[in-house]
């Protein structure tokens, strides 16, 4: 190697080891969330599901539902805990289709490290209900067939229990609380 060049490979050196490395490495993944039903109603909104909802609305359009529930409404309901956002969305209409469809593709793509459902663990999704059908990380997001407790059968459903009028998404707890790694950057700090 010729000497004037060694000044150069130097400075080149001296910046690449000044970098933190945070800034040069991806978080690891999460893992596949196991469900974790709500077992106590604290139904104010979680950091991670405000910046979730927002990001979501502000992204890809449709509007800003229910986040947190009464805990004098019946049932389980991740709503009860903050952790759960309804995206409004119209399965009759042509356009929430598509806005839900890439928000779906978008979520449950690999990424360049061969991650599968990369975004989708990264955020903390733990599932989603959309138009009759459900996708669970604790079954790595295959899609299935959803039909509510609450419905007899699809014909004697509310739109509402279909989750045709809206895309129900709910968090794990550390996604809630905006403590997976795509929250990072995006929580205000305190």
């Amino acid at each position: 190697m010729k000497p004037r060049f060694l000044p150069l490979i130097t400075i080149a050196l001296a910046i690449l080891l000044s970098v933190p490395a945070s800034a040069t490495e991806t978080p690891p993944i999460e893992d596949y969330s196991p469900y974790v039903p709500q077992t106590t109603c604290s139904p104010s909104t979680k950091p991670g599901t405000k910046v979730f909802a927002a990001w979501l609305v502000r992204r890809h359009g449709g509007g800003t539902g229910t986040i947190g529930r009464s805990c004098a409404i019946g049932g389980t309901s991740e709503h009860k805990e903050g952790r759960a956002f309804d995206w409004v969305l119209d399965a009759r209409s042509t356009a929430d289709r598509v806005r839900a469809r890439a928000f779906l593709d978008q979520a449950f793509a690999t990424d360049a490290a061969g991650n599968t459902h990369s975004l989708a663990r990264r955020m903390g999704i733990m599932y989603v209900i959309w138009n009759d059908r459900m996708w669970s990380s604790y079954s790595q997001f295959q899609v299935r067939d959803y039909l509510s407790s609450s419905c007899k059968d699809v014909q004697h459903c509310s739109r509402t229990l279909r989750h045709r009028d809206h895309m129900h998404i709910s968090l794990s707890r550390r996604g809630g609380r905006g403590l997976t790694s795509w929250y990072a950057d995006r929580l205000p700090v305190s």
